[in-house]
């Protein structure tokens, strides 16, 4: 049986589940498919709270940064406040970390991008790293606070030259140039691609229907004020005009598919693909290689 979030599809095979685990799994499955019958608004905010709840991990945790930076904050038209971190000058080069992590997990980019002569800004999400709670609390947010957090860092900061993005930050990143926001460069890390996909993977798991999951979804794009099929990246190309951009996978990524970032450099006109071994999804954001790659493509 797999577990999905927003950015992440994690499998847990059922021989490794306690016995309490399987027990609770086969309860919520099928209280989701009674209320799927009876009380889909019921189930769907409940799906809902869910997806948006944030996931925990020792590597969505991990501090890479070579020394603290300039720290400031940006304020959203409703009061949410966005951690700012930058180091360095020149162009501007921005961070995006994904679903559940902070700006910390890219701060292996930070000194050979100072060194390159950019500036850097690392941007954490409502509910991430020391930025404030999104709309939703503590603990949960929605894909399109990515954008605005990076949307606002943009207005503060200055046009990028460039965006280092992992998991769905880079699907932020990519919602963001769709709305405007120019980008020189974009450098996509172990990208995730389709939300839509992983909302009908969430009603594998948990056991709804359709008459739940077209509910979710009507609640979702209320609260975003935006379809989720903005987030289903590849077909970007034929509503907007994109960056060149370097996409960075890892055959052994458990977490986004190595095919979802392969896809994508297929189908974006200007994109190339750089293929990693064994790096999985966290461990690909701090090797040397991958670091000097991602860095030589966003500054030359």
């Amino acid at each position: 049986m797999a577990t999905t979030s927003p950015q992440n599809r994690t499998t847990v095979r059922a021989s490794k589940l306690s016995r309490k685990q399987a027990a609770r799994r086969t309860l919520v499955r099928t209280s989701f498919r009674a209320l799927d019958r009876v009380a889909p608004r019921v189930g769907a905010r409940w799906a809902a709270r869910i997806w948006c709840t944030l996931p925990q991990g020792a590597g969505r945790r991990r501090d890479e940064r070579p020394e603290p930076g300039e720290r400031s904050t940006v304020t959203l038209d409703d009061g949410r406040r966005i951690a700012v971190e930058t180091w360095g000058f020149g162009p501007p080069v921005y961070l995006m970390h994904g679903w559940g992590g902070w700006r910390g997990q890219l701060g292996a980019f930070v000194a050979p991008l100072t060194a390159a002569g950019r500036r850097v800004i690392a941007v954490d999400a409502p509910s991430h790293g020391d930025s404030g709670p999104g709309l939703l609390g503590p603990k949960r947010a929605t894909g399109a606070e990515f954008v605005e957090a990076l949307t606002a860092a943009v207005g503060k900061h200055g046009k990028p030259d460039a965006v280092i993005a992992h998991s769905f930050g880079s699907a932020a990143a990519a919602v963001a140039v769709l709305d405007g926001v120019p980008v020189r460069r974009i450098a996509m890390i172990a990208p995730s691609t389709d939300l839509t996909g992983a909302i009908a993977g969430l009603s594998r798991t948990l056991g709804f229907g359709e008459r739940t999951r077209s509910v979710m979804m009507t609640g979702l794009r209320r609260l975003a004020r935006r379809p989720v099929a903005d987030f289903d990246i590849l077909g970007l190309g034929r509503r907007t005009e994109l960056p060149p951009t370097l996409v960075v996978h890892d055959r052994a990524d458990k977490e986004v598919p190595y095919d979802d970032g392969a896809q994508l450099a297929a189908t974006w006109p200007e994109a190339e693909l750089a293929t990693t071994e064994g790096l999985g999804h966290q461990r690909i954001l701090r090797d040397p290689d991958v670091v000097a790659t991602v860095v030589t493509y966003v500054t030359r």
